[in-house]
């Protein structure tokens, strides 16, 4: 249960991506120093109950002797939760400061499953070469090794590249394709832009949002997984993840922010 409830919220925190010829992009949105704290509630028989937390943190480092950006990610969920099924996940991602990716780490321990996702990416010849690692309980499975001529990201570099992004041009029914290292293979992506709406969040703050959809294809037709709102302005902060799952629905919302790099000019008084 929770282990999709983390996937989901993590797609959809992905939210304003296009398709660039670069792999890099102009960094706007982010800065050192930036904390992001989301609350977890899952709904069960009409009632929401609380399911944990995730944080956000992004700081410099030095990566192979230059200076880069490093973003972790961290979700846990509570004790009431704990006795169906605990979480504890740990995701880490080196980026360049123009948001190339270069390395991700994914260590999830998910009931009595713990795996290790590694993946490293490097550029020649016009190629994204991504290499890929998983461990499950302590057993290696088969390495992955693609060169492909287009840009590649993890679940954490996407997001910082998203958030970066101009979406004045989308128009309602937009579709957004990206390709992304799950750390055995690389699988395609789509989101849909849904448009504009004013969102309001637990807390009571309102907040002019962007409205996207990450969707799935069953049998040929569209099959809603998430609806999701982002700030409408230079940071492009998700606020509020809405997520359909088989047996219920969940639902994040932003609790905390600090070190955001811009003021928050889609909030409403």
């Amino acid at each position: 249960m929770m282990k999709k409830i983390f996937f989901s919220f993590l797609i959809a925190l992905f939210a304003v991506t296009g398709t660039r010829a670069q792999c890099g992009a102009y960094n706007d949105a982010i800065k050192p120093g930036e904390e992001l704290s989301y609350e977890l509630k899952f709904n069960w028989k009409f009632i929401w109950i609380n399911a944990g937390w995730a944080k956000m943190t992004v700081d410099s480092v030095m990566y192979n002797g230059r200076s880069c950006l490093k973003t972790d990610l961290e979700s846990y969920t509570n004790k009431r939760i704990d006795i169906f099924f605990r979480m504890r996940d740990t995701l880490t991602c080196i980026t360049s400061t123009d948001l190339v990716p270069l390395y991700f780490r994914k260590g999830a321990a998910e009931g009595k499953r713990y795996s290790v996702d590694d993946v490293t990416f490097s550029y020649r010849n016009g190629k994204c070469i991504v290499d890929q690692s998983r461990s499950v309980n302590g057993k290696k499975r088969e390495p992955d090794h693609q060169e492909l001529s287009v840009c590649v990201y993890d679940m954490l570099s996407i997001l910082l590249q998203a958030r970066s992004y101009d979406a004045s041009d989308y128009v309602p029914g937009d579709k957004i394709l990206f390709s992304m290292a799950t750390g055995k293979d690389v699988e395609k992506q789509t989101l849909i832009y849904r448009g504009k709406e004013t969102c309001k969040v637990e807390n009571g703050l309102k907040f002019r949002c962007l409205v996207f959809s990450l969707v799935e294809y069953v049998k040929g037709e569209e099959k809603e997984v998430i609806t999701f709102y982002v700030t409408d302005d230079r940071n492009h902060l998700p606020v509020r993840l809405d997520m359909y799952l088989n047996f219920g629905s969940a639902k994040a919302f932003l609790s905390e922010i600090k070190g955001n790099k811009h003021p928050l000019d889609s909030q409403i008084e």
